[in-house]
């Protein structure tokens, strides 16, 4: 997820238009409302210098002669048709209603315009943020072990949103100045050539500089956000692990840490901030010279009686309205940039493989029998393997227990039973078919796991037992809980049940926090059970409990047992050692205490360590 400096990817148009899905109604009633908006916009100067140029004037001053106003010839001759200027002089009201009459449609068109490209906004920002959440819990789990997750949660929100920003106020925005320029390219052309050239003489250099500006400034938004992305990701980390931050007494390095990248993203802001300065008072600059330019010039035309009052009126105002425009070209670009660069780093995470059916999708009933038939498994970026040659058999009903030092590959191969990772040497056969030609949800559907640190919702205790069945009754839950040895103490709580956990489960101690996990587990009836490593922080008194619980299910399951405590390990009918990725012992605890190996030398340490304890016990 690293992005290049200084290097930009082109707009995914095809992502583009998936997104725009569902939308386009309102882009096309936004659309033609905004050439209304900008017709009416132009028509209204028209009237007014009509008005000037062929009612008021003439009526005050005879043998003033008229310009031309821009008013179409059909028209002229209908007004002459029905009394010309003296039924207007009588009948002035015509030309307020006139001109009430298209700054109504004027208002009306920006409002259709501003509301259905806030709808086609929104809508287009709900899609985005549905894919992306759609796609990312699709992606294969190496993916989310080499990502920050505060980077994903930065892209799924704030770059979400400047794309939807960019389209809400920006878009048409695109589209209202071009077609602006042209309508008043050639009403103008049309009125005074030689007045049309002196009216947009500084529009290139206004131009040039959106220009200049959009080029200076795209970087500087990819840092910007590169930097937020950073901030976003110390920040979640802080929050998810500030019991840790203060266990170790660590808030003044975090905090400097923080401070650091905090500083690092208002450095790149404030190099945002200035260009856009820079660009603003010169954009300024050029557009109040424009505006003064066309002024002086009408003014002098229309002394020499080159042009008319109302010709001057028209291009005064016309001025005025292409300027600001083409000025906001910078912005526009500016906002265009960011988006391209938001809208890139989208497309990264859904350009990201998902994660695919490597076989044939199967869905047969499952009931444990698992074999392991010289099965490696090395990751991607890596030349050492994690599991070489592994070999052993699984009944259905029987408990396997797995031994191994740290990084002895002990939970990569119950990874490998969820198809989490797939094995890269050998095969893995459940019921005598290969795994991977099961298919995938079904698969994890029918595997149940507890982890070390199990995840638990900010939501009370019953909701996150029974997550896997919402509807499960009650009785079924507690039944859950007594052999996860956690009903007791659930109903020890002021709210029992109803106790909301805080997020993670923070609210709850480590052992808790496992039993509830089990409890969970077990909710899922699945044939195939996992424990990784999942009693380590209860008592020993409690994890003989859950076990003993466990034993009246074995005949339903097949159980498998990460532990680093002999005493779990004994009761299991299988043992499999594990060291530096190969199976080198199994046999069951009568068996391998015979033998010389690991299995032995930890079950003597741990033995030693409990006679003394014994006797330091008994002396006291």
């Amino acid at each position: 997820m690293e992005e290049k400096k200084k290097k930009h990817k082109p707009i995914n148009r095809k992502l583009l238009r998936r997104f725009m899905k569902g939308t386009w109604g309102y882009f096309i009633i936004a659309a033609i409302a905004l050439i209304a908006a900008v017709l009416s916009a132009y028509i209204i100067p028209i009237i007014t210098s009509f008005t000037i140029d062929y009612v008021l004037i003439p009526y005050a001053e005879e043998g003033y002669k008229a310009g031309d106003s821009g008013v179409p010839g059909f028209i002229i001759n209908w007004i002459d048709s029905i009394g010309g200027r003296e039924f207007l002089i009588k009948h002035l009201y015509i030309m307020g209603i006139a001109l009430l009459l298209f700054t109504a449609v004027n208002a009306m068109s920006t409002f259709l315009r501003r509301s259905y490209i806030a709808y086609a906004g929104e809508s287009m920002a709900r899609n985005m943020r549905n894919d992306l959440y759609e796609h990312l819990a699709n992606l294969p789990f190496d993916y989310h072990k080499h990502v920050s997750t505060g980077d994903l949660v930065q892209r799924c929100t704030s770059d979400v949103d400047t794309v939807r920003r960019f389209i809400q106020n920006q878009l048409l925005e695109i589209a209202r100045t071009v077609l602006m320029v042209v309508c008043a390219a050639v009403i103008m052309l049309r009125m005074n050539p030689m007045l049309t050239l002196w009216s947009v003489i500084m529009m290139p250099f206004l131009a040039l500089s959106s220009f200049v500006y959009f080029k200076a400034v795209k970087d500087s938004f990819s840092d910007a956000d590169e930097a937020e992305g950073k901030l976003s990701a110390a920040l979640q980390e802080n929050l998810t692990g500030v019991r840790v931050v203060r266990a170790f007494g660590q808030q003044k390095r975090e905090l400097d840490n923080f401070t650091e990248k905090n500083a690092d993203f208002r450095k790149k802001n404030l190099r945002v901030n200035n260009l856009m300065a820079y660009y603003w008072s010169a954009s300024d600059a050029f557009g109040y010279m424009q505006i003064m330019l066309a002024l002086c010039v009408g003014v002098y035309y229309a002394i020499k009686g080159w042009i008319s009052v109302g010709e001057l009126l028209v291009f005064t105002s016309y001025t005025a309205m292409l300027t600001w425009p083409v000025r906001q070209l910078g912005r526009i670009l500016a906002d265009l940039g960011k988006a391209s660069v938001s809208l890139g780093r989208i497309d990264e995470i859904i350009s990201a493989p998902l994660e695919t059916e490597p076989g044939k999708a199967l869905t047969p009933p499952i009931t444990g029998d698992i074999e392991f038939r010289h099965v490696g498994f090395r990751y991607e970026d890596s030349v050492d393997p994690v599991l070489d040659d592994v070999s052993f058999t699984v009944k259905h009903g029987q408990t396997i227990a797995i031994l191994g030092s740290t990084g002895s590959g002990k939970t990569s191969l119950v990874q490998l039973i969820q198809r989490l990772y797939t094995a890269t040497e050998g095969e893995i056969l459940l019921d005598g078919v290969n795994i991977n030609d099961y298919e995938r949800h079904y698969l994890r559907r029918n595997i149940g796991i507890v982890l070390q640190e199990p995840f638990l919702y900010s939501r009370t205790i019953m909701e996150n037992i029974r997550i896997v069945d919402p509807d499960a009754p009650e009785e079924k839950v507690y039944e859950a809980a007594r052999i996860a040895s956690i009903h007791d103490v659930v109903k020890a709580f002021e709210n029992g049940y109803d106790t909301v956990v805080g997020e993670r489960g923070v609210t709850l101690s480590g052992g808790q926090k496992q039993r509830v996990a089990i409890a969970r587990m077990l909710m899922q009836e699945a044939p195939i059970i996992i424990l990784d490593d999942s009693m380590s922080a209860v008592d020993t008194e409690t994890d003989a409990a859950i076990r003993e619980a466990l034993s009246g299910r074995r005949q339903n399951c097949t159980t498998f047992i990460i532990s680093h405590r002999i005493t779990t390990l004994s009761t299991a009918d299988k043992i499999l050692v594990l060291e530096h990725g190969r199976l080198v012992q199994q046999g069951t605890h009568e068996e391998l205490i015979k033998v010389d190996g690991l299995y032995k030398r930890i079950a003597d340490i741990q033995n030693m360590l409990e006679g003394e304890l014994g006797s330091e016990g008994g002396e006291a």
